[in-house]
């Protein structure tokens, strides 16, 4: 298990969701703010749930999705912002984030498939424990 509350990018998705939900709140195309809450909520919290699994494998499936959420949230930031939602000023700053958050997802999903492929495997050995979580 990781501790997610160390990692900066939990901290920095949960920030922006609360930046999300704080533009959101006055909107009223209610499916445009629901799906935006869901998928700004859905990136910290699946970090979290991915690094309380008991394997490596489960997290790294979970980062897949807070990324997936992500690029979810920067589409319906684009769509917003095109139908006029949101300002540029209130939305760029957002969509920036976002893809950051992303990048530092896949730097993270990357480091520990880099980690884990860089594992010996004992010569000879049936044994493929070691590479069970993988």
């Amino acid at each position: 298990m990781h501790n997610f509350e160390e990692l900066e990018v939990w901290k920095r998705s949960s920030r922006l969701a609360v930046s999300v939900l704080e533009l959101i709140d006055p909107t009223k195309l209610y499916a445009l703010r629901d799906q935006m809450a869901r998928c700004a909520i859905s990136v910290p919290s699946n970090i979290a749930e991915g690094a309380e699994r008991e394997s490596d494998r489960e997290f790294r499936r979970f980062l897949a999705i807070a990324k997936g959420s992500a690029g979810e949230l920067r589409t319906q930031l684009y769509i917003g912002l095109r139908a006029g939602v949101f300002s540029e000023e209130q939305a760029r700053p957002l969509i920036n984030e976002a893809k950051e958050i992303s990048a530092m997802i896949q730097g993270l999903r990357s480091t520990w498939e880099a980690e884990v492929s860089s594992v010996p495997s004992s010569a000879g050995s049936s044994d493929s424990s070691l590479l069970s979580d993988v």
